[in-house]
């Protein structure tokens, strides 16, 4: 938005119209140090031996080996990771009051036909110099993959980039299921699952 080579408009003035500070315009993102991201590496290996470690665990299993890492800083690469401990949890997750939480459809249903129920789910990936994340969609019953993206945001475009290649080569299924996160409960998600006669489901306590 900001640009350097207006010849009628300066940097700071160009700044002081967008009422924003003059340095942001020169900031530039350093991204993860290569030291947080062995440690990131690290902690995604012992996560998928350990799943149910959450930061003391994690930093006590470092510390075994040498690491000592402080509890914050494995907190805080672990929520930029996006993985947090599996176990049985109280219900204290905060919903987005701007989008519709839709019941789930799958308690009791027997499910042993092909399109009849796709999924969606994302996980995270590391890489050698950093880490992406990827969606996939599969049908419930053969277990398939049947369209898949990968980005280094949890945005929502590319979850509805997998979910339009699926649409395409395969037809649509009677229910669609996913968790309550914020890719899959928005507008745009949604939408284009009503727009294709697709029933809505997503997992709540319990399920």
């Amino acid at each position: 938005m900001i640009k350097s080579n207006q010849e009628n408009l300066s940097v700071s003035r160009q700044c002081k119209l967008l009422f924003i500070s003059r340095s942001t315009c020169y900031y530039k993102s350093k991204g993860e140090s290569i030291e947080n991201l062995n440690l990131m590496k690290k902690i995604d290996e012992i996560y998928l031996l350990y799943p149910f470690y959450g930061s003391r665990q994690m930093r006590a299993h470092l510390r075994r080996e040498g690491n000592l890492a402080s509890r914050h800083k494995i907190r805080r690469l672990m929520k930029v990771m996006g993985i947090s401990a599996i176990y049985q949890k109280p219900n204290t997750s905060k919903k987005n009051v701007a989008h519709k939480i839709y019941p789930y459809l799958l308690k009791d249903k027997k499910i042993d036909i092909s399109n009849d129920v796709w999924c969606a789910d994302i996980t995270y990936i590391p890489m050698n110099r950093g880490f992406m994340y990827l969606v996939a969609i599969m049908d419930w019953s053969s277990k398939k993959v049947l369209a898949w993206r990968i980005s280094n945001t949890l945005d929502t475009g590319f979850c509805i980039s997998a979910l339009e290649e699926a649409l395409y080569y395969y037809g649509t299924p009677n229910i669609f299921n996913t968790d309550q996160g914020s890719q899959f409960t928005s507008n745009d998600f949604t939408n284009l699952l009503k727009n294709n006669n697709i029933l809505i489901s997503m997992d709540g306590k319990g399920c």
